[in-house]
């Protein structure tokens, strides 16, 4: 499992400047991200070396921001990666309700970042299929 930090953000200018200030002054480092929205908000997902502080720092600072956890699966960076782990999962029927995903210089492989609506289930399915769950403590050290 990996920590995501999903914050809250009014649809204006400066909001996403706001926070990730917070977190650069805080020594957060943003391994991966996405941004969700509408006409009035969005929500800013994230992944960071230290989940934990920056929570806290954020939360000190008056953002609007919830820690959970989500799914970490090291895929092949190649076409066709991701399509292989969400077959795995639709045979399995579990559902993807969102995914993104990044890259590193280090390694050969993607890391996809994944909120299903099952994760034990999720999590069975994958290990089963031989799939390489990824950890915080891996996303951290990246």
């Amino acid at each position: 499992m990996i920590k995501q930090l999903s914050v809250f953000l009014e649809n204006e200018p400066g909001r996403l400047v706001k926070v990730t200030r917070i977190l650069e002054d805080a020594g957060i480092d943003i391994r991966a991200l996405t941004v969700a929205e509408t006409a009035d908000f969005g929500i800013l997902r994230l992944i960071v070396n230290d989940p934990g502080k920056a929570h806290r720092i954020l939360k000190e600072n008056s953002v609007a921001v919830a820690l959970d956890s989500v799914l970490g699966v090291e895929v092949e960076d190649k076409p066709g990666g991701l399509r292989a782990i969400a077959e795995i999962l639709a045979e399995g029927e579990v559902n993807i309700e969102y995914v993104y995903a990044f890259v590193t210089r280090s390694h050969e492989k993607a890391f996809v970042v994944l909120r299903v609506d099952d994760r034990e289930r999720a999590v069975k399915v994958l290990g089963s299929s031989s799939i390489r769950l990824v950890g915080q403590d891996e996303v951290s050290n990246i």
